[in-house]
């Protein structure tokens, strides 16, 4: 890769830096601006900024390595789940979490638990939960980062960063692929701290505006991506040959049974952890009114076509034209190193390693803002014996996200030759989709109880710290690739845990109390009028 690629991508990160000052002149000093925008944000913005903290390293980084690992049918697996899952959720439930924080003043998910069962023990529970669900999240956009681009500078600067040589079977030796690129902690650590930099700027505004606009870098460069890398590969035709004539490909891909129908089946779980996602709750809590939310429902599935399919294909080819891959290196690096071989071009090159780490960088700066708005709303001022002043609660927040961010990326640096994005991000949706029945019930179901809610918290914890224990560190038995349980994702298991215990527990214990069904199930929200006619006044509100 040539120096003016590096230096675009350099480029890139100043300008983020300087939409982050940009937003802090908009900022209006208070906590409720720095937490949710002031809930001001209207439809565009909305389906920007909630569109590009799904998209994490996990749906570029994470999707190319695994279609290199077993193929298109990862498109099944997620993208096609996830398009049809996730507007579902927007329309049934974030809707409606939207109407309950505008009407009641709420700020962070956890709050929401605590006012909705009317339960301090139960918002202390889940806020320990929820950072630990989020942390893997965190790693797959640091080792993204990182790994992406490690492999995407490659011979950057030999003189800096060599690798040593590959000796082969029959003595010989040939460079390294990975040779004169940027480390992997390096590349992180950068991003880590440009991400950093906006967010203490701008809070969740900064978040609002860069997502925007990363969100159509990465959905533009990643079109262009996979248009030059298919010509550079003769077309779509010839690289569909290509990955069918490769021994290693076909060894791989084209194969039956690489996925089962159970498998699949089951998949459709893992999606509907948008609804538990803390950071996409809060966004949530940004929209101006209820119409915003139409484009999002509408045009996600759209966005998430754009995105996943080119890269998807992209890691198909890597099979056939990047073979076994060597030492040092593992799938989460083949889209950097596709992008560098195939893209020529310095410019181009440089504006798609943009954009790929603008669809890394768009999730981290709200499960950043996520995690500091809900230490300093759930734990500090709860605990604190006096009222905190707004730049107090701001000086709070920062310091709990770099705490966060220190540990992440110490984490991340350590996994970093050994978690796979994708799988590690599976594990992290698979927690989130099994607390969803808790806050279904919550928005649907009277009769759930504190205690049910409670339970199916508990329940959920120890069944995906167990099994999460099972596939990811214990050793796996010879074989076995990925932990199935009966030919179903352990989500099935965990979601059905949950609901089971939410229900049952229940059902068994004392119904909430009448204030506060009256409080979260109104008389008329059967004509939907709680969304348009709040009790407490919404604040001041700015276009787009």
């Amino acid at each position: 890769m040539e120096q003016i690629t590096f230096w675009i991508i350099l480029g890139y990160l100043a300008l983020l830096l300087v939409l982050g000052m940009a937003s802090k002149l908009f900022s209006r000093g208070t906590s409720a601006d720095y937490f949710v925008v002031s809930r001001s944000v209207g439809p565009f913005l909305l389906l920007m900024s909630i569109f590009g903290t799904t998209m994490t390293g996990f749906a570029l980084v994470g999707s190319t390595g695994k279609a290199y690992a077993i193929g298109i049918g990862v498109y099944g697996l997620m993208a096609s789940w996830s398009g049809l899952m996730h507007s579902a959720v927007f329309f049934l439930v974030g809707i409606r979490l939207w109407a309950a924080g505008k009407r009641h003043g709420l700020v962070t998910q956890c709050e929401y638990f605590r006012e909705r069962f009317d339960s301090p023990a139960l918002a202390y529970l889940l806020f320990p939960m929820l950072v630990l669900l989020v942390i893997p999240y965190l790693l797959v956009g640091v080792i993204s980062a990182g790994k992406f681009l490690q492999g995407a500078t490659a011979g950057l600067s030999p003189e800096w960063f060599p690798m040593p040589a590959i000796v082969l079977p029959d003595g010989t030796s040939q460079p390294h692929p990975l040779h004169g690129s940027i480390p992997a902690q390096w590349g992180a650590l950068v991003i880590c701290l440009v991400v950093l930099s906006y967010v203490f700027l701008g809070g969740l505004r900064g978040a609002v505006w860069a997502n925007a606009f990363q969100t159509i870098i990465f959905m533009c460069s990643g079109v262009v991506a996979f248009y030059l890398i298919s010509q550079r590969l003769g077309g779509l035709a010839e690289a569909g040959r290509l990955v069918y004539e490769s021994e290693f490909a076909k060894s791989r891909l084209v194969r039956e049974g690489s996925i089962g129908h159970l498998q699949f089946l089951t998949y459709c779980l893992v999606p509907i952890s948008v609804g538990m996602f803390p950071h996409v709750f809060q966004h949530w809590l940004t929209a101006r009114d209820a119409k915003a939310f139409r484009l999002t429902v509408v045009a996600h599935p759209l966005c998430i076509m754009i995105v996943w399919l080119p890269c998807i294909l992209i890691g198909t080819w890597a099979a056939a034209y990047l073979g076994p891959l060597g030492p040092n290196q593992n799938p989460n690096m083949v889209l950097g190193r596709m992008v560098n071989d195939l893209v020529q071009s310095p410019i181009l090159s440089g504006i798609v390693a943009a954009g790929v780490l603008a669809a890394i960088m768009s999730s981290l700066d709200s499960q950043f803002v996520c995690l500091g708005t809900m230490f300093t709303t759930d734990v500090v001022v709860r605990v604190s014996k006096r009222p905190l002043t707004d730049r107090q609660k701001i000086l709070i927040s920062r310091l709990f996200i770099l705490a966060v961010v220190a540990v992440s990326y110490g984490l991340a640096m350590w996994l970093k030759d050994s978690a796979h994005v994708f799988d590690l991000g599976v594990w992290c949706f698979s927690g989130f989709a099994a607390l969803f029945p808790l806050v279904f019930a919550a928005v649907y179901w009277r009769r759930a109880t504190t205690a049910g809610a409670i339970s199916a918290a508990v329940v959920t914890t120890v069944s995906w710290l167990v099994l999460f224990y099972r596939d990811m560190i214990a050793t796996k038995p010879p074989g076995e690739e990925e932990l199935l349980i009966y030919g179903m994702m352990p989500v099935t298991i965990m979601f059905a845990l949950s609901a089971g215990t939410l229900v049952a527990v229940s059902l068994l214990t004392r119904p909430p109390s009448e204030a506060t069904i009256a409080r979260f199930f109104p008389a008329n929200s059967g004509r939907g009028q709680e969304f348009t006619h709040p009790v407490k006044p919404a604040l001041p509100t700015s276009p787009d």
